[in-house]
């Protein structure tokens, strides 16, 4: 063994507490530390070094991390990072993210089960949580992009089923034209039909209700009697800029005069089934032939974690099989090898399995309300303050915004980059102009950062009010 191996071993309960006091000052730090450090608003690049000969061990990695990378993250884990939807790891899912990195399984056969089961009882816990029936079989993925594309990858197997071909075995040549009908298709949508062969030109737009992101319904039924044939419909169970709802039992009516797959994309939109006030929002989720749910959102697992549910694991086997003299038999109950993409599957549900059974629905629940308290006291705030305007009702999580006069993109990415300190934002465009947008999803976050925030933000405008286009220009260069 090589010397520096051979040592670390013999040190490693030390190792691993030195690494549990640094990651304890970091954590501790979170709430004053900068939301994006200056550096990394600025855009400026860390300078490399090569790898060399001689390493020093964990211990000089831990210190050469300490200096060089770790003051460069960004508070992402912490109560102020509204950019995207990211949670952050509660106490439980960090633990259990840990004992996934040293127990280190594979669990993706039946001939060391453990792993296996454990994700499968996890995800009974969290097809529960969100109202799925036992119809739905699901496994972990990484990210709601993968989910969806798991998800489309067992529609696209449904449309050849329907057409009388094999796409797992004949290819995407065989069905021809594909149509698929959305109100408002995630990026992630498009994406997933370019690696499965359908191609992003695949989606076809249909209108919205006035004034929303959700989906017509009546034009959705035009959009179905104009395919003339099988199609993927693919709905929304939270959209991004204002967290919008698809009529899903509306949609899933439509299916007794047209033939189509029901795919919902519920990446963040599914949790609004843990508080009743909310849960007619994702009421006829159970309908959909496979949803997508991203757990490193409002569940406050690390990345990368999600799940997809479908009601055909027999056609989802049939796409992702696995065919290798040592993995085990597909049969009626496939190993999660046969079941998405990935060979080599970590363990990601234990972090899950440590979340629920920490805090079950009541604790979860509980992060829920307080993040769309959180939003709506937000929107409020923004709904007032003057310079700024808002651009939808808070419906749920995700408060989105402009500025009230000059609303372009290089103004917004000023304000956007003079509120990074205290508070990440991200950009967006909605009703065809630039606009921002905050989205509460992390466990931590209070009201006392959402008036931190507020106050941050008024600041932040009046000060490009004041210093005018010189100002944005600085902003934007990294220079104030």
């Amino acid at each position: 063994m090589h010397p520096e191996l051979a040592a670390d071993l013999d040190q490693l309960p030390a190792l691993l507490e030195e690494v549990r006091q640094q990651a304890v000052v970091f954590l501790d730090g979170l709430d004053e530390r900068a939301v994006i450090p200056e550096a990394e608003q600025a855009g400026k690049q860390a300078d490399s070094v090569p790898l060399g000969g001689e390493s020093g061990g964990v211990r000089a990695a831990l210190a050469e991390f300490g200096e060089r990378w770790q003051p460069r993250l960004s508070a992402s884990a912490g109560p102020r990072y509204f950019g995207f939807v990211t949670g952050g790891a509660t106490p439980a899912a960090l633990a259990g993210d840990w004992l996934t990195a040293a127990v280190d399984q594979n669990s993706n056969s039946a001939m060391d089960p453990a792993g296996q089961q454990l994700e499968r009882e996890t995800l009974g816990w969290l097809r529960e949580l969100f109202g799925l029936s036992e119809a739905h079989s699901g496994s972990f993925v990484s990210g709601a992009t993968m989910s969806n594309t798991v998800g489309l990858a067992v529609a696209r197997e449904w449309l050849g089923e329907r057409l009388g071909v094999d796409v797992a075995e004949d290819g995407v040549g065989a069905l021809g034209r594909v149509r698929v009908l959305s109100g408002n298709a995630h990026s992630s949508v498009a994406k997933a039909l370019s690696v499965l062969g359908l191609g992003r030109a695949a989606v076809t737009p249909v209108a919205a209700l006035p004034g929303r992101e959700a989906v017509d319904v009546a034009a959705l039924e035009r959009a179905l009697a104009e395919a003339g044939g099988p199609c993927v419909v693919v709905a929304n169970a939270g959209t991004v800029n204002t967290v919008d709802f698809d009529d899903l039992r509306a949609i899933a009516a439509l299916r007794e005069r047209y033939d189509f797959w029901l795919h919902v994309d519920a990446a963040f939109g599914a949790f609004a089934a843990l508080v009743p006030e909310h849960a007619e929002l994702v009421a006829g989720l159970d309908l959909a032939d496979s949803v997508c749910v991203d757990l490193h959102k409002w569940l406050n697992v690390p990345y990368d974690s999600a799940v997809q549910f479908t009601r055909r694991r027999d056609l989802q086997a049939r796409v992702f099989q696995n065919a290798a003299a040592y993995l085990g038999p597909l049969g009626e109950d496939p190993d999660l090898v046969h079941l998405t993409p990935e060979n080599s599957h970590r363990l990601r549900a234990l972090a899950a399995w440590f979340t629920l059974r920490a805090y079950g629905r009541a604790g979860h629940r509980e992060i829920v309300e307080r993040c769309v308290a959180g939003a709506r006291a937000l929107g409020e705030a923004v709904a007032g303050m003057a310079g700024l305007r808002l651009l939808a009702p808070v419906r749920l999580n995700v408060v989105c915004f402009t500025l009230a006069a000059d609303p372009t993109a290089e103004r917004l990415a000023a304000l956007a980059a003079e509120l990074a300190g205290e508070a990440f934002v991200t950009p967006t465009r909605y009703a065809g102009q630039p606009a921002l947008r905050a989205a509460f999803s992390n466990w931590r976050t209070t009201e006392a950062d959402v008036e931190r925030t507020a106050a941050a933000l008024e600041r932040a405008v009046a000060r490009l009010g004041e210093a005018g286009g010189g100002w944005v220009m600085g902003a934007i260069n990294g220079s104030n």
